[in-house]
């Protein structure tokens, strides 16, 4: 009898261990997201009550970047500047973070006042930021990037956040070799640019993104879920060029962004781009291990 019953213990013994480390796994990867988001709203807070230039500054990577006419060191650029005398002020309604909880990316409305008084913004639209968490463990962006959108009275989301099924990982050790997974990432963003250039813009989106992918275009709304991208996308024809710059990809493999500049033709022969700007790509792995385009953002710059 007591052999009979060592086999079912072992296994049970087995089966509690692997169920005990997912829970932990998806404990650790919860704690880096209300991590990240707790710093998005202390950068947020900073904003209001000590001013712009000064959250600015104290939040960036020494690495980060913020886009002018093209992408810029935030720090330097901050240093420079004078300060805003307006209210900037925003909030986070999606977050999404690595397995290794060393990069994360946190999306949400903002407004713009003039005077912190106004009844009224003076601008608003939605943010996307970029973090990579340092090696004093404190959370730092790396990328902060916006578009305009009309006014709205709509609600604010609630903050959101639905990890990928067999994607809770939340192990600090690389299992990826870094220069290699950010040569497959450039590699897909080349073989995007490619398929934009030869087969058009909607096709190259449509072949790329998950299915809750988020676009962001300057003066519209966020389009949200592939489905509503196709919608948005149906019926145009125009031809995408896009030339990376820089991409980085998470200690864990499964999360990855790439910037940099794009022109896009109303027409694959038109001679003259009818837009040219700056933009913004965030990747994730599938567990099939394919990447997926999660995160779009373009914003165009007027020529010189």
């Amino acid at each position: 009898m007591k052999k009979r019953l060592m086999i079912p213990l072992a296994i049970l013994m087995m089966l509690t261990a692997f169920a005990f480390g997912g829970f932990a796994q998806k404990d650790l990867r919860q704690a880096n997201l209300n991590s990240l988001v707790q710093s998005e709203r202390d950068f947020a807070r900073t904003a209001s009550s000590q001013g712009i230039k000064d959250a600015f500054l104290a939040f960036a990577a020494d690495d980060g970047i913020i886009f002018r006419r093209t992408a810029v060191n935030a720090k330097q650029t901050w240093s420079q500047a004078e300060a805003p005398t307006g209210l900037l002020s925003w909030q986070p309604i999606f977050a999404d973070v690595s397995r290794a909880g060393d990069l994360g990316y946190t999306t949400g409305p903002y407004e713009y006042r003039d005077h912190a008084t106004d009844e009224k913004p003076a601008g608003q639209g939605q943010y996307m930021t970029i973090w990579k968490k340092q090696p004093d463990g404190h959370w730092k962006f790396a990328l902060d990037f916006g578009t305009r959108n009309p006014q709205t009275s709509a609600p604010v989301p609630s903050l959101s956040f639905t990890p990928d099924k067999g994607m809770t990982g939340g192990g600090k050790k690389s299992s990826v070799e870094i220069e290699a997974a950010r040569a497959e990432l450039l590699k897909m963003e080349q073989e995007f640019s490619v398929e934009a250039t030869t087969k058009g813009t909607a096709e190259a989106y449509l072949s790329h993104l998950a299915d809750d992918a988020r676009f962001f275009r300057q003066d519209t709304f966020p389009v949200v879920g592939k489905e509503q991208i196709r919608a948005a996308l149906n019926g145009k024809t125009g031809v995408l060029a896009a030339q990376p710059r820089m991409a980085h990809v998470s200690l864990s493999g499964d999360l990855g962004y790439a910037y940099g500049i794009y022109e896009s033709r109303d027409e694959a022969t038109d001679s003259k781009p009818s837009e040219q700007g700056n933009y913004v790509r965030i990747w994730k792995r599938r567990p099939n291990r394919q990447w997926k385009i999660v995160v779009d953002v373009t914003v165009p710059v007027r020529p010189l």
